[in-house]
């Protein structure tokens, strides 16, 4: 089998040779230095039109000694969160004249060392990093002192001088408990990430507050804190059948809610019981019943942090800002279904 040829990029020499000009007048026209005759600039141009050349803007941003660009490091850029997050955080990038390297750390702290070091060393001005669990804060002081502008998305690193820009995640658990306990739900299940992910943490004490809020004593046994994709089955079924089983579930995170709402639905469970997912997930509002959800806002989220961050590459030395967004409760239908204790 035959390789087709590769069709090589048009240079400014081939500019120059098509236009009958030298490289130094294509080099005035491209980069806008330099008195070109109106005659001689309309040849140029018509020959850049005809070639289809396209200056290489990394060429020139390291010859000017910047590359332009930045970074950005989340748990996984496929998650539908971090997605929204992404394209915001690019959208900003890109008009300030920025491009953005992404890459997902699978909440593997030596994974996300590798990327920071890689994206450093080769010229990123700066970094958004949702930190991994286990992120070893000396060496992100290390980076912080040698230049690299940081922020810190979705989490914090506790006592490193960088901007962060997070979710009001106990309120919005809170919320979300609270409504199931108005629709008389006592007996709740959360079902959160590891504990050692701060926003698990977070939102496992936002539920715990609710239910003191009402009076109701939290559970160990009806607290599950483990990795959605890692958690065997048999660990979910210990809680759905219980002695006292709940008959309502808070999920920590969208990946759960889907984990949850697939395991109900293997199990033929009838009805359903209450439920309210943190975090919004796509299809959430066209199932059977809809799914209520206490949704964050990832594209304000990545919004801010790319505005911070570029702003500190700026040189912007003002104290840095720690930036709690709200969350907004979605009721879809799930989380009113009536529990033991629903008003008649």
């Amino acid at each position: 089998m035959t390789t087709p040829p590769t069709r090589a990029r048009p240079t400014m020499g081939d500019v120059a040779a098509a236009a009958g000009v030298s490289l130094k007048t294509v080099s005035r026209v491209v980069n806008g230095v330099g008195y070109v005759s109106a005659e001689t600039l309309a040849s140029v141009q018509a020959a850049i039109d005809q070639l289809g050349f396209r200056r290489n803007e990394f060429a020139r941003q390291l010859r000017q000694g910047t590359a332009a660009t930045i970074g950005l490091v989340l748990e996984d850029v496929a998650d539908p969160f971090y997605s929204v997050l992404t394209r915001a955080v690019e959208d900003v990038a890109l008009e300030q004249g920025y491009l953005l390297l992404s890459a997902s750390s699978a909440e593997d702290p030596s994974r996300s060392r590798r990327i920071v070091e890689s994206f450093s060393s080769r010229g990123a001005d700066g970094i958004i990093l949702a930190p991994a669990r286990g992120t070893d804060p000396e060496f992100l002081r290390g980076e912080i002192a040698a230049g690299c502008s940081m922020v810190f998305v979705d989490r914090p690193v506790p006592g490193i001088p960088a901007d962060t820009v997070l979710a009001e995640n106990v309120g919005g658990a809170r919320e979300g408990t609270a409504h199931l306990i108005a629709h008389g739900h006592h007996r709740i299940a959360f079902f959160g990430d590891q504990e050692s992910v701060y926003t698990a943490t977070e939102r496992r004490t936002g539920y715990c507050e609710a239910l003191e809020e009402a009076g109701l004593e939290s559970d160990e046994a009806m607290m599950v804190l483990a990795a959605p994709r890692e958690a065997p089955a048999e660990l979910i079924d210990d809680v759905l059948e219980a002695a006292d089983p709940p008959t309502a579930i808070v999920a920590g995170n969208n990946r759960w809610s889907v984990r949850l709402l697939r395991h109900l639905k293997e199990r033929g469970q009838r009805p359903l019981p209450g439920f309210v997912g943190f975090d919004d997930f796509e299809l959430g509002d066209v199932l059977d019943p809809g799914i209520t959800v206490v949704a964050q806002d990832p594209a304000t989220m990545g919004r801010l942090a790319a505005e911070l961050l570029l702003r500190r590459v700026a040189g912007d030395e003002a104290p840095h800002e720690h930036i709690r967004l709200p969350t907004r409760l979605i009721v879809r239908g799930s989380g009113e279904l009536p529990g033991p204790f629903a008003e008649r």
